[in-house]
């Protein structure tokens, strides 16, 4: 039996309940093509697919991409929200307190939701987010020289 094709883009708005246009397929490529992206950089990607979309339209495509599950927002306390197409699988990241840098890190330890509450006050836990704060490597090196 040959092997089912791998969906595209507009496959998956589609499955996501989205209607399918040329600016939602451009924005959540870029998410995906790139690497914790802030929203500027995300409507200049976007620009350079499509060529004009406003701001506004993509904080309106951003949040509907969110909402479906497509794409996942960040927001390290003091740092503008990034996102990301890595979804559903609970990772984490950690984020350079000089340069704002943010890289994946995978489960901290075991299955998801990854970290156990001390008391879960009786809530039904399904994800844990983390975030690991320190310098990266380019920063760490700059400033021990």
């Amino acid at each position: 039996m040959p092997a089912s094709p791998t969906p595209t883009t507009a496959d998956e708005l589609r499955g996501a309940g989205l209607r399918v246009t040329a600016a939602r397929v451009a924005l959540l490529e870029t998410v995906r093509d790139g690497d914790h992206l802030g929203v500027e950089a995300i409507a200049s990607g976007v620009r350079d697919r499509v060529g004009h979309i406003t701001l506004q339209a993509v904080y309106e495509a951003l949040h509907a991409l969110t909402a479906a599950g497509l794409v996942r927002r960040i927001e390290p306390a003091g740092h503008p929200a990034r996102f990301e197409g890595r979804v559903g699988d609970n990772h984490h990241h950690l984020v350079c307190r000089s340069c704002g840098t943010v890289a994946d890190v995978d489960c901290a330890v075991g299955d998801a939701p990854c970290l156990t509450a001390s008391d879960d006050r009786g809530f039904s836990i399904d994800e844990a987010e983390v975030v690991y704060w320190g310098l990266c490597p380019d920063c760490s090196n700059r400033r021990s020289s």
